[in-house]
């Protein structure tokens, strides 16, 4: 058991998840560090009384029920919860097969969800906690590409909106973050699935769009270290924002995202608002 917040980590073995992890306990938080190998994620960090490494592959609800009541035996309760594990399948939607379809949604939208919907009895029971859910610009606009990772983060976006109206009555907060491109590794070979090749017409622009991500592996402008201290001082704003757009790029975008929905909107105006009954 500890007086000290308790944050709860997805994916934390490598990437993004490490650096959550190093903030937090840097902040004098304890850390429930979880990751599909618990080992490799117990020799990620140094060792600490403040830190408890647990096995969870977000996909299956079982492990993480298990990963909470371990997380609860051992520090008695979880302030914070951060939904960031993931996976990027990238290629045309045509050449997606199903089955990444799947892959894509169930580690990105339903993997969170199964970890959420575990913690949430323990924050309830508080009556207090925070959900912050990692989501992507691509959560907010659809790029060429991107279908399944778009489909994934749009629909984390609207289970977030929405489940944040169920759970403020218990005093539970929730955040998405809407991240650009930040220096991960999520575009590594290890993290990336391309789609295979089978309709020539896409050729010559699969060629480009293979080039182009490809050549950003390493390049992105966003510090992952710098989103971790962020994410340590929105989680003590009073109350904490519900949505936060982390970096310039994911400014720019989300700005332009509001431009083209308000020119959409004025486009059509005259015949939207002539749609109800006389």
């Amino acid at each position: 058991m500890t007086s000290k917040k308790v944050w709860f980590i997805t994916g934390a073995g490598r990437g993004m998840g490490a650096d959550f992890v190093k903030a937090a306990l840097a902040a004098g938080y304890a850390v429930v560090a979880s990751g599909r190998d618990a080992d490799r994620v117990s020799k990620a960090f140094a060792k600490s009384d403040d830190l408890l490494a647990v096995k969870l592959d977000v996909t299956s609800l079982a492990d993480a029920k298990a990963a909470v009541r371990a997380a609860v035996a051992r520090f008695g309760r979880i302030d914070v919860l951060v939904n960031n594990a993931a996976s990027f399948y990238a290629g045309y939607f045509e050449e997606l097969t199903p089955e990444q379809m799947d892959q894509q949604l169930s580690a990105t939208l339903v993997g969170p969800m199964n970890v959420t919907r575990a913690v949430l009895p323990v924050m309830r029971k508080q009556r207090s906690g925070h959900i912050i859910t990692i989501s992507s610009t691509a959560g907010l606009v659809g790029f060429e590409f991107c279908a399944a990772y778009a489909a994934s983060k749009f629909g984390v976006d609207g289970w977030m909106e929405s489940l944040q109206a169920e759970v403020a009555p218990f005093g539970i907060d929730t955040t998405i973050v809407n991240p650009g491109f930040f220096r991960t590794e999520l575009l590594t070979e290890q993290s990336t699935n391309y789609a295979e090749p089978s309709v020539k017409d896409y050729d010559e622009a699969r060629a480009k769009q293979m080039e182009f991500w490809k050549s950003q592996n390493g390049q992105q402008p966003g510090d992952p270290g710098k989103l971790a201290g962020a994410l340590i001082t929105i989680a003590n704003q009073d109350p904490p924002p519900r949505r936060f757009i982390a970096g310039a790029d994911a400014i720019a975008t989300a700005e332009q995202v509001v431009a083209d929905l308000k020119a959409q909107i004025e486009a059509n105006r005259k015949l939207s608002m002539s749609l109800t009954f006389d």
